[in-house]
């Protein structure tokens, strides 16, 4: 089993990122006027500080320029980033997380070799992918069919020495900031389902591809709206042309159709989570022992001391459980040896944390009583920002069922 004592490089990560929160991103993302608007801007002054931190490379190997962190150190690190802002968190997760996917483990050397210099010397090269996992259309989810109603299912055929992309994505995550986007394309028309698909890399700046604005997570003055974290934008494809030799794998047989990233992705969105409630915590203690209330500090009111135990306990038990789900993530051999359960401890992290850590984070704003609800108070984000990750995509009925699946032993067949 892992060893609950952190390595020192894991507890120096932990400690560096803590202090720039601190001093750095909270004094902005927590100022009154960036409160008050539904709508927050991404702050890419600090999502540039952090990238030079070494933080959009975490996961990327050392011999790829990285700094090798496995899931769990991501999982620190991630969380001590969503203690400050959960945007930058989720948009540093997600170039991480698709650094050590695409170049240490899909890309062909050429490939390497042509796109792996400036993604590492260039702090604002963030990455995005374009396409549905495997699971994306088993079950439903309910904000799922308003935001790919408008899809144009991305199709490709080859001419000559290129690939020409057509049709349209209505939501890839980092799509207003990526540089390279793996764009997952049906090139055999006769199959459906993820038989047939394969994955182009497309250069942002590549003539024919198109991204929209940044779609709103809260509100749009009639505009399509996803609740998400980070940011995202739709895409289309007009006679887009890519070389050949960008092609991820084999042709018709997609590496990322079969969810590859979704168990790092999954257990990375359940530390996101536990930095947001940490932070509403750690905000209602602070306020608990300042707050003078019947001849002491609220704190020592049994009630208050209750709701504040209740959100340690809750802490506690989902770090724990995000934390096994990332060590067992990597190292599966503890599954095959059977010192870990067999079962999808990504999904039960990411379900579990969830639900918990919105529910502690209500209780924490209780302890601020009305003025949880002012809307230049950091408390009422919280709350905002567990409920989003609460409902987040990844997190429908059909997660849940996944579970379902490993204990009853059987799987559903993947939906067209």
């Amino acid at each position: 089993m892992y060893n609950l004592n952190l390595t020192a490089e894991q507890l120096e990560f932990r400690d560096t990122v803590r202090d720039f929160v601190d001093r750095e991103v909270k004094p902005v993302a927590l100022l009154p006027a960036r409160l008050e608007p539904f709508e927050k801007p991404l702050l890419t002054d600090l999502l540039d500080q952090a990238s030079q931190m070494g933080l959009r490379t975490l996961a990327l190997s050392e011999e790829a320029g990285g700094a090798g962190a496995d899931g769990l150190t991501s999982c620190i690190v991630l969380e001590e980033l969503a203690a400050g802002d959960v945007d930058i968190a989720v948009v540093l997760g997600q170039t991480a997380m698709l650094g050590r996917v695409l170049f240490d483990q899909l890309m062909t050397p050429g490939q390497r070799k042509r796109f792996l210099p400036e993604f590492v010397e260039d702090d604002q090269y963030h990455l995005a992918f374009a396409g549905r996992d495997a699971d994306a259309n088993i079950g439903w989810c309910y904000h799922r069919p308003l935001a790919e109603e408008a899809d144009t299912e991305p199709t490709a055929v080859k001419k000559g020495g290129d690939w020409v992309i057509n049709g349209s994505v209505a939501f890839a995550s980092n799509a207003p900031i990526a540089k390279l986007i793996a764009v997952q394309v049906r090139t055999d028309p006769k199959k459906t389902g993820m038989n047939g698909l394969s994955t182009l890399l497309v250069p942002r700046d590549t003539p024919g591809l198109t991204v929209g604005q940044a779609v709103p997570a809260i509100e749009g003055s009639g505009q399509r709206i996803r609740w998400h974290h980070g940011t995202g934008a739709g895409m289309v494809f007009k006679d887009c042309k890519v070389p050949a030799d960008h092609l991820l794998g084999k042709e018709g047989q997609s590496p990322l159709a079969g969810g590859a990233h979704a168990a790092r992705g999954a257990t990375q969105l359940a530390a996101i989570n536990i930095g947001v409630a940490r932070a509403a915590y750690e905000a209602a203690i602070d306020y608990a022992k300042l707050r003078w209330q019947g001849g002491r500090h609220i704190i020592e009111h049994p009630a208050i001391g209750m709701k504040l135990a209740d959100a340690a306990i809750k802490l506690e038990v989902a770090r724990n459980t995000v934390w096994k789900a990332a060590w067992v993530a990597d190292h599966p051999d503890a599954v095959s040896d059977r010192s870990a359960s067999g079962l999808p401890l990504h999904i039960i992290a990411r379900a579990f944390t969830a639900e918990v850590l919105h529910r502690a984070t209500l209780e924490t704003a209780e302890c601020f009583g009305a003025m949880a609800v002012m809307r230049d108070m950091p408390l009422q984000k919280y709350v905002h920002d567990t409920l989003v990750l609460l409902h987040y995509a990844d997190n429908d009925s059909a997660a849940m069922l996944q579970i379902a699946e490993a204990v009853a032993g059987y799987q559903r067949p993947l939906a067209a």
